[in-house]
């Protein structure tokens, strides 16, 4: 496959500018940049979403036209972006066959065999789930299976994965991995789109790099190394190493003790000190994102208490525990994080509007004001505060989703997959601001899947287990991400403070 000089403007903006990009067949071809580089609209240009401005699509050297995506499963283009394209109301099976059921001689949807299939090609996957779960009832990292499982089923010959990894574990990775090389070796041309840049050199050939919208260069990633990627991307040096403590704060602002939820927490118990992270990791389905809802009151615990500062607290909702100043940053930022169809401006100041208050009514000088400061000092890739947040990048949708909370104001910070589908350049700013936080005085709980991340940031980690605490490690001392894993899949419990 080859795009030749491919231009996109929206609204007289240009977001891509005579970039060329190919794709040969049995090779992954890693398509990076930072949010807003231009990587999804030029996706979205192969598989129909969008419609180029200008330029020439080539699929085995013939000319070809894409004006929707149904053209694009034509020539054979299957693309899993990183918000999935799922019905959530059906099951595994009927999303895997949808559109392409199998029906028997009288017509009829032929559900049995629909199912044994659906079962034979998630086990490729690694997705365990009875076939008749319905996706909404399913985790991120399930979903993300069942995706790659339809682009099985229609038997493609260039795949595009956007961000497959974002909330992966290692073992899920590794499956997917040993998917993609049986796709390589069928000829399956794969583009590849992440910013974790271990993956990219254990699985890809080359890689090109684009830079607000523009072509950077192609190079062949063997002959490249990290802070060469790095610079072509972000334009800069970007640094990747253990952030400064503060030192430990003796203060306890949030204590869990003895907490229980049905059958996926038991007697889960920690201390969250002022000015400092906790880093929460383990498998998916560990416990980790119920934790912080059962503290957050949007699942009610079976068992256990919630002492914020020493005192017990009664959290029913997730607006009690806004009232004590607790706020939770969800990994899901579309489905939890933001109302899509509102402008930048409305979800910033959705939590915070008691701020903008003059005379009792709600100040459209100072939300304006307000908003526009947030917008310049998280760098929010926007044409003004009136665009709609579902027409940005996944990166500055989430940057949108940690202003609002932080113009909210408050002591403690629940973020789960705080850099989920973010670039490195991003994910640095996130990281910053997570410390400008801390010395603020604020604490934060951070959950994430990414080792690398949990170990940068974290003053102690939490490893949990089937439901369980693992361990508890004082992360100022040294510590290996074979550790935590040994940990998070089952090895003995351990509190090392």
């Amino acid at each position: 496959m080859e795009m030749k000089n491919i231009s996109k403007s929206f609204s007289g903006v240009t977001v891509l500018d005579n970039v060329d990009f190919n794709l040969q067949a049995g090779e992954v071809h890693v398509l990076l940049g930072e949010n807003g580089a231009g990587k999804s609209t030029l996706i979205k240009i192969l598989s129909g979403a969008y419609q180029k401005s200008q330029g020439e699509v080539f699929i085995e050297g013939k000319k070809v036209v894409i004006n929707n995506p149904n053209d694009a499963f034509g020539y054979g283009v299957g693309v899993i972006y990183q918000e999935f394209n799922l019905n959530p109301h059906m099951s595994i099976y009927e999303n895997i066959f949808l559109g392409k059921e199998y029906t028997t001689r009288f017509g009829l949807i032929d559900r049995r065999r629909s199912i044994d299939e659906a079962e034979t090609i998630c086990s490729r996957v690694g997705l365990t789930a009875t076939m008749t779960t319905l996706i909404k009832d399913l985790s991120i990292a399930q979903k993300q299976m069942v995706e790659i499982a339809k682009a099985i089923v229609m038997n493609v010959k260039i795949l595009v994965l956007d961000e497959p990894t974002a909330t992966l574990t290692e073992n899920e990775i590794n499956k997917l991995f040993e998917i993609i090389r049986e796709l390589k070796t069928n000829h399956v041309g794969v583009i590849y789109i992440s910013h974790r840049m271990k993956e990219l050199k254990e699985i890809g050939d080359r890689c090109t790099v684009l830079r607000d919208g523009c072509l950077v260069k192609t190079v062949n990633l063997k002959e490249a190394s990290d802070k060469d990627l790095i610079r072509m991307m972000v334009g800069r040096n970007v640094d990747f190493e253990k952030r400064q403590f503060l030192g430990n704060d003796n203060e306890v602002v949030l204590e869990v003790n003895g907490l229980s939820y049905k059958n996926l927490l038991r007697n889960i118990s920690f201390k969250l000190h002022k000015g400092t992270i906790l880093g929460i990791a383990g498998l998916v389905g560990s416990g980790r994102t119920e934790i912080a809802k059962c503290i957050m009151g949007e699942i009610c615990k079976n068992e256990g208490k919630i002492l914020i500062k020493g005192t017990e607290r009664k959290i029913a909702c997730p607006t009690d525990a806004i009232k004590y100043k607790i706020v939770y940053l969800s990994e899901d930022r579309k489905s939890e994080g933001l109302i899509l169809k509102h402008d930048v401006k409305c979800n910033v100041s959705l939590a915070g509007l008691d701020k903008l208050k003059l005379w009792g009514l709600l100040s459209k000088r100072k939300e304006k004001a307000c908003i526009q400061e947030l917008i310049n000092k998280f760098k929010i890739k926007t044409r003004n505060q009136d665009t709609l947040v579902r027409d940005l990048s996944g990166g500055n949708q989430q940057k949108v989703v940690i202003a609002k909370w932080i113009f909210c104001g408050a002591d403690i910070y629940i973020i789960d997959e705080p850099t989920r589908g973010i670039d490195v350049g991003a994910r640095q700013e996130v990281y910053s601001i997570m410390e400008e936080l801390l010395k603020s005085g604020v604490s934060i709980i951070m959950i994430s899947s990414d080792l690398v991340e949990v170990l940068k940031m974290s003053d102690e980690i939490l490893v949990m287990c089937k439901g369980e605490v693992a361990a508890i490690l004082d992360n100022h001392q040294i510590i290996q991400q074979e550790e935590i894993l040994k940990y998070a899949v089952g090895g003995n419990v351990c509190v090392r403070q």
